[in-house]
């Protein structure tokens, strides 16, 4: 799975004109799931986001977690994440995940996150989705399991 982390003072996703998910400070988590991952590969990269330590502590270092800091989580599909771009000026997706796959294994996904942090919101498998966030710091994180 592919994870793309915008550290968001703010974050709402917007489908025909309606808010489906907003969060305040935490992760805006763009996520795609390829073709060979898994469920335990989605377990995996969300036991590292739920971990990963690029908050700002006393000290103003990067030294906390989204748990740690009782931020939100905004998870949106998003399959352009496994673009091809090597050749040519058209990218290819063939290495996402079937649309069936893909969208279980992001409901697996969003499952665990509930399970395992107080503040999940979503946009909507297969939507067309306008995603606004503010960057904090900007602070944006690629992340790659599988």
């Amino acid at each position: 799975m592919i994870a793309l982390l915008q550290r968001v003072s703010e974050a709402r996703v917007v489908i025909a004109g309606e808010t489906v998910g907003q969060i305040g400070a935490g992760l805006l988590v763009l996520v795609c799931a390829e073709q060979d991952d898994t469920e335990a590969v989605g377990q995996k990269l969300l036991a590292k986001i739920l971990k990963l330590r690029i908050f700002s502590d006393e000290a103003g270092k990067m030294n906390r977690s989204v748990q740690d800091v009782g931020g939100g989580l905004l998870i949106v599909s998003q399959f352009t994440l496994a673009a091809d771009t090597k050749s040519g000026n058209r990218p290819g997706f063939s290495a996402a995940a079937p649309p069936g796959l893909g969208e279980a294994l992001y409901d697996r996904f969003v499952e665990a996150a509930r399970a395992q942090h107080p503040v999940v919101q979503t946009g909507r498998f297969g939507a067309d989705m306008q995603v606004h966030l503010v960057n904090d710091g900007p602070v944006t994180i690629p992340l790659k399991l599988n």
